[in-house]
């Protein structure tokens, strides 16, 4: 590098701190992540523990597949995952994320173990890194399945950790990731606990409207409607849509899947909006679940780092079919065609 270069290359150290702000921006980011990473493992059952918000501690269990010794290694490393191959798999993800695309993010910033066995071993594998280092490496017994314990987040970027809200605020978000998550897949089974408190317990098994309303709570459930449309084999959408008589005065309760991923997209809000302009008076907003399926290559969720919103290839169609859709089981009178996409 001359004297007179203003441009330096960073140390791998500081880009990989910097990397993992695009992942990993408050204790909620990397809970998302691990129950994401269980889920895409198959797993039936999903226990995540707190404390201090999530900032002191996140602790991820999941009877999903376990992995090799040279799998929990390669896990940390970035760039490494087992969910993508080509540019092909890059254009048609079905997974929720990629195991080595959080995992490096999130120890980059924290002080992690991951204890995991797959089913066929005879022991399991112990990985401990901290700041993105690797500590140690151990063969231990250890149930079939993974575990990610998780401390100390950003305890190595002071300046990180000083935005986090307060700690109930940090735990409202933390329930709202596992809810999300939850409600897309009402055949696992998911336990949240902050310290001594138990903030969700949910069965397994349990069918889609079930879920949503343990969930939501049952006098919500009573007057949830339930919608569905499609357009041709292009894709196809299904929920619930709350009465007109349900309404609050902000927007809780407002869920959006597009293939099972948890989603915000303004494009599909405003679909919904524009049905129940005629209901609502402004200050009020809806209860909505929606799911949204469609062909892989009609959808980009490759346009967020967390991959919470998404790119339709024909949003046009996916807004009217919507829209259609709502307006429907609402039981208002169709409107005309036309896209207007601004803020609800």
């Amino acid at each position: 590098m001359s004297a007179g270069s203003a441009i330096r290359v960073l140390s791998e150290n500081l880009a990989n701190k910097i990397a993992a702000g695009e992942v990993v921006q408050r204790p909620a980011s990397a809970l998302k992540e691990l129950v994401e990473n269980s889920l895409d493992a198959g797993a039936r059952r999903i226990c995540a523990d707190l404390e201090g918000g999530g900032a002191r501690r996140i602790r991820v269990l999941d009877d999903g597949a376990g992995m090799s010794r040279d799998d929990a290694l390669l896990a940390f490393e970035r760039h490494a995952t087992s969910k993508i191959a080509s540019d092909e798999d890059l254009e048609g993800v079905t997974t929720l994320g990629f195991r080595g695309e959080a995992l490096p993010s999130i120890a980059a910033v924290s002080k992690i173990t991951l204890t995991t066995r797959r089913a066929e071993d005879g022991v399991g594998t112990q990985v401990c890194m901290e700041g993105g280092r690797l500590q140690r490496v151990i063969e231990m017994g250890a149930p079939a399945g993974t575990e990610v314990d998780l401390r100390s987040l950003f305890f190595n970027v002071p300046a990180r950790r000083k935005f986090l809200k307060t700690r109930q605020t940090e735990i409202a978000r933390c329930v709202e990731v596992v809810t999300r998550a939850a409600m897309a897949h009402p055949e696992v089974a998911f336990r949240l606990r902050h310290g001594d408190r138990t903030h969700l317990e949910l069965r397994a098994g349990m069918d889609a409207r079930g879920r949503v309303a343990e969930l939501l709570g049952k006098e919500v459930g009573l007057h949830l409607l339930a919608l569905s449309g499609e357009n041709g084999e292009e894709f196809r959408i299904s929920g619930w849509a709350g009465a007109p008589t349900l309404s609050r005065s902000g927007r809780d309760g407002q869920f959006l899947f597009v293939n099972g991923r948890p989603v915000r997209d303004r494009l599909l809000v405003h679909a919904v909006y524009s049905a129940y302009h005629t209901f609502l008076p402004r200050d009020r907003h809806p209860y909505f679940v929606l799911f949204v399926d469609l062909p892989v290559e009609g959808v980009d969720v490759n346009v967020h780092p967390a991959k919470e919103e998404v790119r339709f290839r024909r949003a046009s169609t996916v807004y009217n079919t919507v829209r259609e859709a709502v307006t429907r089981v609402l039981g208002a009178p169709p409107t005309p065609r036309t896209l207007r996409v601004v803020r609800p």
